[in-house]
Parts: C-alpha cells; structure tokens; sequence
C-alpha cells in the first residue's frame, strides 16, 4: 500500500512540475543498492584486512613471548625523551670502549670512520683513528694484494676475515655484528646495558656447559660470550670514572648513536615540522570561519508551485 501511494505520489509531481522530476525522484528512493559485486569486494577486503591483523599479532607475540628471558627494566636514556639528544661525550668514550674491549671480537661493518666526523671526533681525530688501522687493499700493479693506512672512506675493519673463523675462535658461537644491534634486540638500550652488567653465578638447579656464561637478560640464561666489563679496565681520555656502569652507558650510548646518526636531526625537522603546521592550522581554522559562515547560517527554504486557480 505505501509503495503504491508513493508512486502515485511520484507519478503527480513529475506531471506538475518536470524540472523537478530528478530531484523528486531521488529523494523518494533510499535504499542502498548492494551488488553482488560490491558484497564480494568488501569481503574480501575485510579478509584480507583480518588475516594481516592476525599475522602481524602472531609475528610479535612470537618474538616477544618467552618464559625464559628476563626482560630489562626501563631506562632513562637521554635520546629516548621527546625533545632529547645524545650526550656526544658519552659516544665518544662509547667509541674508546668498542675499540679497546669490543672490537677484539665484534665487528661494525656498516660503520665508516667519516662517519665519526661531527659527532665524536673532529676529522683530524677521526683520520688519526683510521691510519692506526692496516688494511687490506690492492690488487697493485704487480697483482698483488697489499696492507695501507686506513683512511675516512674506509669501514670499521672486522677482527676475523668470515664468519667460520670466528666461529673457531669462539668455540662456535659467532659474535654479532654491532652496527644496528640495538634495533636487533627486544629491549634495544635497555637490553644491551643490562645484558652486559647481568652476569652472575647461576642460581641452584642450574647446570651450564663449559664454555658457557650465565646471564638471565639472555635467551636461555646461557651466553657464549664472558663478561667483558670491568671497571678500571681502560682510562678514559677524559678522566671519567670507568666504573661497569659507566662503561655499559657509554657503550650501549655509541651503539645508539651507530643505529641512528640521523635521530637529532629527526626530531629537528619533526619540531619544525609541528610549529609550521600548527601555524597553518590557525590560518585554517579562521579561513574556513570566514568562508563558511554564509553558508552555515543560510536557510533552505521550499516554496511549493502555486496551483493554477
């Protein structure tokens, strides 16, 4: 019945008024119309849409869920904060603790000695620590491979030539390369600082093989690697206390730094960014004022066809 009195209605204003007929028309119907098509295509973006949901919730779980880690407490590290740095001072004596205590095992491949320039080092420092370094170049005129001073240009040299043969001389763990080691593991800072200041005698009940060191920050509890901070076991240039404290900070500071050379200049642009934006925001906010009050303060008004008398 209201179906039919809505097409009588209809059928009456396209006969009074015919400039009017399209506008009448689509204001009376409502209904949506879904194709089967558009079901089908909607659906499959919401399987989709869940399935990734579930795989990336199973990727992190499985990362982050173990029984057997103890997870590092949170730090208050400088260059966390929102409007903080790195304390330069403390990457470069992270840079005195890796070259004098790591390097003997681990490498920094996609580390340039340029890249010291500006952050730790002036360039005449950072040429001096390339030429303590022998490396390995060449073919010379004669085909022959030959040893140089290092130079900016050149990477961190490695301790061993590959990986077997830090293998053998680790009884078979392979000591990780430290370039981005800190994006590398759950916990980043926290975790690199609490493993190096964790070790201690394993509790009762737990037997380690030889070889092994017990640490509760790593998986498992058993680490290949010994402890290798002491304090007191280098001199800092600047007199700083070497504490193990001192020297985890400093080194887990400069393998921060490492990671992430770019984080200062980050937040530069991010906060440039923030203050120009909220500048146009108010220039937004009072142009879309200005040109939209005639609009929202306008009355729509309907004036029906006089009938012909």
């Amino acid at each position: 019945m209201a179906a039919a009195v809505g097409r009588i209605s209809a059928s009456r204003l396209l006969k009074t008024n015919s400039s009017l007929a399209p506008f009448q028309v689509c204001s009376l119907s409502t209904a949506h119309s879904w194709t089967r098509g558009r079901k089908l295509l909607w659906t499959s973006i919401g399987v989709v849409a869940g399935g990734a949901g579930a795989l990336f919730l199973a990727l992190e779980t499985s990362v982050k869920a173990t029984d057997i880690e103890l997870h590092p407490p949170k730090l208050p590290w400088d260059h966390k904060k929102i409007l903080g740095g790195y304390d330069h001072r403390s990457v470069r004596r992270g840079w005195e603790v890796y070259k004098n205590v790591c390097a003997a095992c681990h490498s920094m491949r996609y580390l340039c000695y340029r890249d010291l320039v500006g952050a730790t080092h002036t360039e005449a420092e950072a040429k001096a620590e390339a030429e303590e370094q022998m490396i390995e170049d060449g073919p010379n005129d004669v085909g022959e491979m030959f040893k140089r001073p290092g130079k900016l240009s050149d990477h961190v040299p490695s301790p061993y030539p590959n990986e077997e043969a830090a293998r053998a001389a680790n009884g078979g763990a392979y000591p990780p390369d430290l370039s981005y080691i800190i994006p590398a593991r759950h916990g980043g800072e926290d975790y690199v600082f609490h493993l190096l200041t964790g070790y201690h005698e394993p509790p009762a009940g737990v037997a380690l093989r030889e070889g092994l060191h017990y640490n509760p920050y790593f998986v498992g509890g058993a680490i290949g690697m010994a402890q290798a901070l002491y304090s007191e076991i280098i001199e800092y240039e600047d007199g700083t206390p070497a504490t193990q404290s001192q020297l985890a900070k400093d080194v887990t500071n400069f393998l921060a730094w490492a990671a992430f050379p770019e984080l200062e200049e980050r937040k530069q642009v991010g906060i440039k960014s923030i203050a120009l934006l909220s500048i146009l925001l108010f220039a937004t906010l009072y142009l879309k004022r200005f040109r939209f009050s005639v609009m929202k303060t306008r009355k729509i008004q309907y004036n029906p066809p006089k009938k012909d008398v």
